[in-house]
Parts: structure tokens; C-alpha cells; sequence
């Protein structure tokens, strides 16, 4: 018998029926010589430190650095107690029972670093010795199911990927419980404080950015336009920056409206504009943020139900082309977009039919595990509004990728007036093409230098060096130079690509991505992470940090910990281990070295922390209603004893049933087990009333 091992029960059960096995046994399904069984994501983890002897949070402790790291069946916490996930162990002894049955395991995981990582630790934990071969697929469809099954790789082929999967895991283990205990210990008495390998330097980012937006001074310039005229046609030139008042007054005083000015270059060139390179994960997320204002997370959720929908290919890639073997298929999917997609991306497909089609985005060797995002030629059924949005973001990138460049015509003009040099610049587009392409529209994007296009003209008439103009207006205006905006999620994503390195290229940023801040796959969930931990919060778009999120960047804002570059060099690291350049053991030692460093390091910060306030957001003392000896600190979204570290994990959202509760409500609750008469208080029926929120057996109801 053949054992397959899926991710998830959707995907077994989608398998399964492809691959003709119709018996639903409790936990699998059975048929055609397969037994379709399945995970419920990671299933086996490593285990806790509890499970090494260590129960208590103390400095004599750290660090915490296991000889071999074990393995454990999920875990779940339950009244203040990490317990055995019943529903694992379930699985888990299924999944053990078809094993002693099996001939041959075939890995039909998620084709990607964590999915590699969540087979082998069940095989591993079990003790397995039974051969298994891999299904590497980049669509859910039922013919490239059949087309994978019928061409299974060797298991060994993803020995490097296991062992990037399993440093990343086993580094962020090290790094993250050391770093967190050591700073909740350094810290005292004011609640949990989480550091890890990639959250660190995550919110380093997002609030270094905010505090440079904060303190920025404006520093005013100024800037002389005139208006010229000729065959009809108006344009403007522009001075450059000029930094002093008294300067700029002076230079404009020599012009007039008449001032005859002369033409001193004309300088025209073709330019060619490139197409936008197919998706990937990270450019989805931050188009649709830009363009929908969806997070990083909802943008993969999104865009992972499309793929169980077998409407498109792969979504966690992080590759932005397609080999020559994927190339063939476009023409088809073009037919395929032109009689099902809406009409402005059927429209431009069906140019494309038969077309030269742009190959930018077609590059053998820079296609990763996975290709670029495209759809598939399933036809899509009913979808959510956001599903939609999400499908024709990707069909119209399609489109765009691979029709014909731009090309431009530029006309550069230089104008001497009384010795103040203006430029104007004139465009006249000659062939749209991508531009064209599925009503292609520009997504803002706020970091975009507004200033550079004061002398942009659509059109200017045709000049010719030594040409007399006469001035038709003048104006001397003043601007301000702009802070860098805020961080939202979209320009997060893009400074996480390229570990906070400024780079507009497309193909630069690509080139950049092995040495970025995490992976695609896992982005998203890091800025999850911060939401959770009370560190950062939204603004609309903006991403800011909260109090507490700003009190742990300035703690270790000058740590290695924070630092961004050295984040982006493990994750080179990694990626080298997957392609057999780099060992386990040489990368896990320079871990454990780096572990014990940065632990010793956060524990002195406990001689200068006390001038480092973590302020809770209250005047008096809420006694925890678990522990007794603790406080309820109250942050922006949680409230949470401050005896963390002594054991007592109690927390409690501050907005319960749709009402956030100040100090004083908070206080009566859990001290009193009752708020007073509340209003706008949401029921479990969705009914909005006036009542009195109820604290009893840790739960709280409506009175």
C-alpha cells in the first residue's frame, strides 16, 4: 500500500479523488492501492523548553541550548498548562497505524520549505523507515495532479530543503526563547516581552521609520516656473531647487512676464518601458495593499483558497518568472482568460493570441521552487468580491507581463532666462503597449518623489537650439521637503524583500531576495506576530508601533538582534544550505554561539532598563485574578499580569463584546467580577444592548 501524507484533509480528500480512492476511513481515505492521509498543518513540533527540565523562567537557565533538539506532538494551552492537542494525537497514532501498513510514503505536503519541514518531523518522530518519493506540483488542478503522481521525485532530492527548514526552525527556537526570557527577566515585573529572529528586526523597521517621520523638520526650497507658448501648445520649465529665500527672490527678480529667454539644448530619446515582471507572494501582498488595502495575511489567505479552488498555480513562490516549459502553456491560458475572464482582461487576451509575446518574465534559471504566479485553465466558479479581486489582480499582471514594451519618446529642452537655467520635459507616448494592457492603472505609492515631476510636460512643440521664447507667467513658489512616510504593509513587505535596502529595480529586488527578512511564505505572519504581541497597530494603511512596541525598540534598537543585515545573511544562509553550499552543523553552531551572545547581552540590560519605562496605560494596581501576587498591566489591546515569568499567563483583550474597557471598568471586572452598565455591548446573537459585562471561570459574558 501506498501511503500519500497531505497537509491538510482538503487536500487529501482532493488527492484522493483524482487519484480514484473513494473509501472515508476515520482519519484517511482508502482505495485504488493509496491510503490519503493528512496533517493539520505541523502537527509534530519541537518540543517546549519544559520537556528539557526547564519549568521556571530563570537567569540561571539561559541560555537554553539543547544538546540534540526532540520532537513532540503539538501541544495547546490549556488554564495557564501546555497539554497534548487531543486531535494531534489522534492523527498522529493514524497516521503511525497506515505507516506499518505502507510500501512506499509519498510526501504530497506542500511543496516548499515548511511543508517539507511538517512530513519529515512526522516521519522522524515516528521512527519511519519506510522509502518515500516527493509530488512537487505548482497547481492543484486534476491534471497536474495525475501529471505529478506520474512523475514522483526521490525523497532524497529534498534532503537539503529538510535541512534548511529544520535550521530556520531550529534557529528561531534558540534565538526566540533565549532572547524573550532574557528580556522578560531583565525587564521585572511588566509582562511579557517576545523577541525573535525575524520579528526583532521586523519592528526595528517599522519604528525606526516612524520616529524618523516623527522628528523630521521640514526645510523649506524654493522653485521658479515659467509658462511658454508656441503653435499652440503651453508648456512649463522649472528651475532647480533653490535653498535660500533671500537667493531665490533675488533670481527670479531678474525675470519678467516678457522676458525673452533662449533655447539652449534639445536633447529627444526613445525610451523602451519594460513590462512589470510576473507576481510573486510578496508583490501581490503589496499591490493589493496598495490598491485594496488588504493585509500581507489576508492577501495569502486569499490567494491560497484560489489555489485549493484549482484556479491558480502556487501562491507562497518567490519567483517572478516562468521557465521555457511553463511559456508553451500562455498562449493557452490567454485563450482560456479570453472566454472566461472579465471583459477588459478577454479583450486584451485575445490580441495577445498569436501575438510576439514579451518573454521578460521567462528565465530558466531564475525560477525557484516554484514559478511565477499565473491562473490556471480552470474555469472559475462563484467567487467572494476580495477572491475576485485577488484572481483578476493576477490575470491582469498576466496580461501586462507578457504584452509589448512602452516606448516613449522624451524631449529634454534647456532654457537659459538671464542666466537661471529651466528645463521642460515633454512625453509623447508612441506605443502603449503594456499600458494598455486590462485598463492597467498606476497604484499610488507615497515614496514616490512628487518634486521631479514639476517640469513634466504631456507634450512640448517642436524647439530648436538658439530659439528665442517670451515668458508668459511667473511664479516663484515655495515647498517643503517631505519626511519618508510611515511604513504600511505594502512598503514593509518591499523593505523586508531587501532587508531594508532602498532598490526600485524589479530585477535588482529579485536578485536581492535570498538575503531578505524571512521568506514570502512566512511575511505575512510575521507582521502578525507584532499585531499580536501589542506591538504595532493600524491607522488605516500606516502600520505604528504601540507604546509597549516602541519601549522594546528602545531597548534594543542598538543590539544585534535588531539588525536588520544580520537577519538577511541567515536567510542567505538558509537558501545556500538548499542548495548544498552551506551545512547544518556550521550554520547551527554559529546559532548557538550567536544565541549565547545576544542572551548574555539582553540579561545586563537590567542595570539601565529601569530608565526604560514599559508604561502600562494606567495610575493604579489591578490585582490578576489567577495568580493573586501579580498586577494586570493594561496595554493598548490586551491587559496581562506583570508575574509572566513567574508561571501566570493570564491576559485578557481590553475590547470584550464590541466595548472597550478603560481602567476603571477593567478594575471592577476582575476585581469585582462585574463591570457597571455598559452600552453599545454586542450579545453572542448580534444584538447590540445596554448591560453589564461578567467575569466568572476566566470567561466573560454579558450580565
Amino acid at each position: 500500500m501506498k501511503v500519500v501524507i497531505a497537509e491538510k484533509p482538503s487536500v487529501a480528500r482532493d488527492l484522493a479523488r483524482v487519484m480514484g480512492a473513494k473509501e472515508v476511513k476515520d482519519g484517511y481515505i482508502a482505495g485504488n492501492g493509496y491510503a490519503f492521509t493528512y496533517a493539520f498543518g505541523h502537527l509534530v513540533q519541537l518540543c517546549t523548553p519544559q520537556a528539557y527540565g526547564f519549568h521556571n523562567w530563570s537567569v540561571s537557565n539561559l541560555p537554553i541550548i539543547p544538546n540534540r533538539f526532540d520532537l513532540e506532538v503539538k501541544k495547546v494551552r490549556k488554564d495557564g498548562k501546555q497539554i497534548d492537542d487531543s486531535g494531534a494525537l489522534k492523527q498522529i497514532h493514524i497516521i503511525k497505524g497506515l505507516l506499518e501498513q505502507a510500501d512506499e510514503i509519498i510526501v504530497a505536503t506542500d511543496a516548499g520549505r515548511e511543508g517539507e519541514l511538517i512530513f519529515r518531523n512526522i516521519y522522524y518522530y515516528l521512527g519511519s523507515k519506510v522509502p518515500f518519493k516527493r509530488l512537487w506540483i505548482s497547481s492543484q488542478t486534476d491534471k497536474a495532479i495525475k501529471e505529478g503522481f506520474a512523475n514522483l521525485k526521490e525523497g532524497q532530492e529534498y534532503d537539503s530543503l529538510y535541512q534548511s527548514a529544520r535550521s530556520r526552525s531550529e534557529s528561531d527556537w534558540l534565538i526566540g526563547i533565549n532572547a524573550t526570557q532574557a528580556i522578560t527577566l531583565a525587564a521585572g515585573n511588566k509582562g511579557l516581552l517576545s523577541l525573535g529572529r525575524v520579528q526583532t528586526p521586523t519592528l526595528a523597521m517599522i519604528c525606526s521609520r516612524y520616529l524618523e517621520n516623527k522628528d523630521f523638520k521640514p526645510q523649506a526650497f524654493y522653485k521658479i516656473q515659467a509658462g511658454f507658448e508656441k503653435d499652440s501648445i503651453s508648456f512649463k520649465a522649472t528651475s532647480d531647487k533653490i535653498e535660500k529665500k533671500d537667493v531665490a527672490e533675488e533670481t527670479v527678480a531678474k525675470l519678467n512676464i516678457g522676458t525673452q529667454t533662449k533655447v539652449v539644448k534639445v536633447e529627444a530619446k526613445e525610451t523602451k518601458e519594460q513590462p512589470p515582471l510576473l507576481f510573486d507572494l510578496t508583490s501581490l501582498q503589496q499591490d493589493a495593499n496598495k490598491k485594496y488595502g488588504y493585509s500581507a495575511d489576508q492577501t495569502l489567505s486569499l490567494a491560497q483558497t484560489l489555489y485549493e479552488k484549482k484556479v491558480i498555480t502556487y501562491p507562497r513562490t518567490g519567483s517572478r518568472y516562468i521557465g521555457e516549459d511553463v511559456f508553451e502553456q500562455v498562449e493557452a491560458l490567454f485563450q482560456h482568460l479570453a472566454d472566461t475572464a472579465e471583459e477588459g482582461i478577454a479583450a486584451i487576451s485575445r490580441n495577445l493570441i498569436g501575438a510576439k509575446l514579451n518573454k521578460r518574465s521567462v528565465d530558466d534559471k531564475k525560477v525557484t521552487d516554484h514559478h511565477a504566479l499565473l491562473v490556471t485553465d480552470e474555469k472559475p466558479g462563484p467567487m467572494l468580491k476580495e477572491q475576485q479581486n485577488i484572481y483578476n489582480m493576477i490575470a491582469k499582471r498576466m496580461v501586462e507581463s507578457f504584452s509589448e514594451v512602452c516606448l516613449k519618446d522624451i524631449t529634454t529642452v534647456t532654457i537659459d532666462a538671464e542666466g537661471v537655467e529651466l528645463i521642460a520635459k515633454g512625453t509623447v507616448i508612441r506605443q502603449y503597449g503594456w499600458r494598455l494592457s486590462a485598463d492597467q492603472i498606476e497604484i499610488p505609492d507615497d515614496e514616490k518623489n512628487t518634486d521631479e515631476q514639476d517640469n513634466e510636460n504631456a507634450q512640448l512643440p517642436k524647439l530648436m537650439a538658439e530659439e528665442m521664447l517670451e515668458i508668459l507667467s511667473l511664479e516663484l513658489s515655495e515647498r517643503f521637503t517631505k519626511a519618508r512616510p510611515i511604513h504600511t504593509e505594502a512598503s514593509l513587505l518591499k523593505a523586508m524583500e531587501t532587508s531594508g535596502k532602498e532598490i526600485e529595480d524589479e530585477e535588482m529586488r529579485q536578485a536581492m531576495k535570498d538575503c531578505g527578512l524571512g521568506t514570502p511564505a512566512t511575511r505575512a505572519a510575521t507582521i502578525e506576530t507584532l499585531f499580536q504581541r501589542d506591538y504595532i497597530k493600524r491607522d488605516k494603511k500606516k502600520l505604528i508601533p504601540t507604546e509597549k512596541g516602541l519601549a522594546v525598540y528602545n531597548l534594543v534598537k542598538d543590539r544585534s538582534i535588531a539588525k536588520v543585515t544580520l537577519t538577511g545573511k541567515w536567510e542567505q544562509k538558509l537558501e545556500e544550505m538548499r542548495e548544498n553550499k552551506v551545512s547544518y552543523e556550521v550554520f547551527m553552531k554559529h546559532i548557538k554561539d550567536y544565541t549565547a551572545k545576544i542572551t548574555k547581552e539582553l540579561l545586563q540590560l537590567r542595570i539601565s532598563i529601569a530608565q526604560e519605562e514599559i508604561k502600562p496605560q494606567q495610575k493604579g494596581k489591578i490585582k490578576c485574578p489567577k495568580c493573586q501576587p501579580g498586577n494586570i498591566h493594561l496595554y493598548d489591546k490586551v491587559a496581562q499580569c506583570d508575574h509572566y515569568a513567574r508561571g501566570c499567563d493570564f491576559k485578557i483583550w481590553r475590547t470584550l463584546n464590541g466595548v472597550f474597557l478603560e481602567e476603571k471598568e477593567m478594575k471592577s471586572l476582575l476585581e469585582k467580577g462585574k463591570t457597571s452598565v455598559l452600552k453599545g455591548v454586542k450579545t453572542k446573537e448580534g444584538q447590540i444592548v445596554e448591560a453589564p459585562l461578567v467575569f466568572e471561570d476566566f470567561k466573560v459574558n454579558v450580565g
